[in-house]
């Protein structure tokens, strides 16, 4: 029924409209029947904002859209955006579209009426037909392309069963993470942090961004954690290749591990790297640290040790943090951020903020599981890193989604119970925002387009992090040019593309295409001012910094 109706609506298939179909025929016609009225209110009173936005903690839209599989996905398909705590039907979205999919919708729904009395009743103890899958519950795993339903019988607190190296993750972070909260610890780390001197630069740059953009929604906190993150990467903490031979001073190779010794294992290290000087024929010890009290005092490492003090320094200055894992060899840290409602990406190791797809799309990482652990729960955010949604789902075998997403479920329980009921409402709350944003269209960035910048060049390169085919820009003057002894080139910001008036108007689309090198910027289209602005990249990265044209 489904098929036909899509079929023969408008001569294109909607994917939403598709995925919307497969719920059970009383989801479907609840959801289809809110998805009607949020189109028909735009359609009515296209000039009235108050039906152009959907506010995402709204319990209908929470509860009634948000756990049904292909709903959101339809309001994406209509012409919604995804805003902070909203989605948005932008005045630039096409009346046409939204209508079009309103129909395949209203056409599936009054087929499925027609043949049924007009009154749907589905069983309590109905289950989806084979290859189908129910809808989703709002907890810490969620999966945007097959999310899977829950089963129907109450979840205990299960024990992680570390039957897989997923899980054993598990059972380890959800511990450690609770050494950041250790208040002995913070003062040790507070007192490693030049806290007055980066609130002096925040303020400083704050200042200015707000001058630059009065109506954008940042804090002091959001500039003061970009302050953290730059200081800590550039003053702070130093990345190890090999380590310089402790007696000679000179360059070292790396062989076997050692066996690490009581000293080692007390800070945690279970892993101890033998790096072999050959002038000296001596063995120098790099002690993988895993406890961040210790790393105070080495402040070295590679991404593991840097994500682990990091992340005890966000906690240290009150931010709420998570140090966040992946799969696939790395470690980083998630900041929220009050001000924008929603979790920030920060790599200390490469001094990044907000820039979730860098490792898919410029370090060509295979992503298959990335999980963030704080002291108030565990969430599966994979799909916040990644914009190929299918190929990750194809990669998720090393564990059962369901083992998976019933052991976080698990953990969150046990770890929640102490919590006071405003305090589970606002994680709550936040997971709701972070589903939509999970299952929201990406498109990167040209500040997640590069390579990895921390580690050497052959350790970047071995490891497949680093962009090789990164080109740059260089102008060459035509024959015309030579002759005339005249180059003139223009960039249009509306119509993002150059024109070069010495080379009969020659255009080139893109302004990141017309570049030499660019450093933490790009272009934002401010729709409802009509404006176009150059800005560094996310909302609160508010002051351009570097741009370099080259003519040979």
């Amino acid at each position: 029924m489904a098929a036909a109706a899509l079929g023969n609506a408008s001569g294109s298939v909607s994917p939403a409209v598709a995925e919307l179909c497969q719920n059970t025929p009383e989801t479907f016609l609840e959801a289809s029947k809110l998805l009607l009225t949020y189109a028909d209110n735009i359609l009515r009173n296209p000039n009235d904002e108050k039906y152009r936005s959907i506010r995402i903690g709204n319990t209908t839209f929470s509860t009634r859209l948000l756990p049904v599989r292909g709903a959101v996905e339809c309001l994406f398909e209509m012409g919604f955006e995804e805003g902070e705590t909203h989605l948005i039907f932008p005045k630039k979205a096409s009346v046409e579209q939204l209508q079009k999919i309103r129909d395949l919708i209203a056409i599936e729904r009054s087929s499925r009426l027609d043949g049924s009395d007009k009154s749907y009743k589905v069983e309590s103890s109905q289950q989806p037909a084979p290859g189908t899958t129910q809808s989703s519950t709002l907890n810490g795993s969620q999966y945007p392309v097959n999310r899977q339903g829950q089963s129907s019988h109450p979840l205990s607190a299960p024990k992680v069963i570390a039957d897989s190296a997923i899980l054993k993750v598990l059972q380890s972070n959800i511990q450690h993470v609770l050494l950041y909260e250790d208040p002995v610890l913070q003062e040790k780390a507070l007192a490693c942090i030049p806290v007055k001197e980066l609130k002096r630069k925040s303020q400083e740059k704050l200042s200015r961004a707000r001058k630059l953009d009065k109506g954008s929604n940042i804090s002091d906190e959001d500039f003061l954690l970009l302050e953290l993150l730059h200081w800590f990467k550039e003053e702070f903490f130093q990345w190890v290749n090999n380590v310089l031979c402790s007696k000679c001073g000179r360059e070292t190779r790396s062989r076997e591990e050692l066996l690490p010794n009581d000293d080692e294992l007390k800070w945690g290290a279970n892993s101890v790297e033998d790096h072999y000087c050959d002038i000296c024929q001596f063995s120098n010890r790099f002690p993988r640290y895993n406890n961040p009290e210790k790393l105070l005092e080495t402040k070295c490492g590679r991404c593991g040790e840097w994500a682990n003090c990091f992340t005890l320094f966000c906690r240290t200055l009150g931010f709420e943090a998570r140090y966040v894992w992946d799969y696939t060899d790395h470690v980083w840290t998630e900041v929220y951020s009050p001000s924008q409602q929603r979790w920030l990406h920060c790599d200390a190791c490469e001094d990044v903020c907000d820039k979730p797809l860098l490792y898919e799309i410029g370090w060509g990482k295979k992503l298959s599981y990335i999980i963030a652990f704080s002291k108030d729960e565990v969430v599966d955010v994979t799909w916040r890193y990644s914009c190929k949604h299918e190929e990750v789902i194809s990669r998720r075998t090393e564990v059962k989604e369901d083992v998976l997403r019933e052991t976080i479920n698990g953990i969150n329980k046990q770890r929640q119970l102490s919590l006071s009921e405003n305090r589970r409402k606002e994680l709550l709350q936040r997971i709701i925002v972070e589903l939509v944003e999970f299952i929201s269209p990406k498109i990167p960035k040209p500040g997640e387009l590069g390579g990895r910048v921390s580690g050497s060049v052959a350790w970047r390169v071995a490891r497949g992090e680093m962009d090789l085919e990164r080109k740059e820009t260089l102008f060459v003057p035509s024959e015309n040019e030579k002759i005339s002894k005249h180059f003139h080139l223009c960039y249009n910001i509306v119509k993002n593309h150059y024109v070069r008036v010495s080379n009969n108007n020659q255009t080139i689309s893109g302004w990141e295409n017309g570049l030499w090198k660019m450093e933490s910027i790009f272009r934002k289209v401010e729709t409802d001012w009509n404006m176009i602005k150059i800005f560094t990249p996310m909302k609160i990265f508010l002051v351009p910094l570097k741009l370099f044209w080259k003519q040979s």
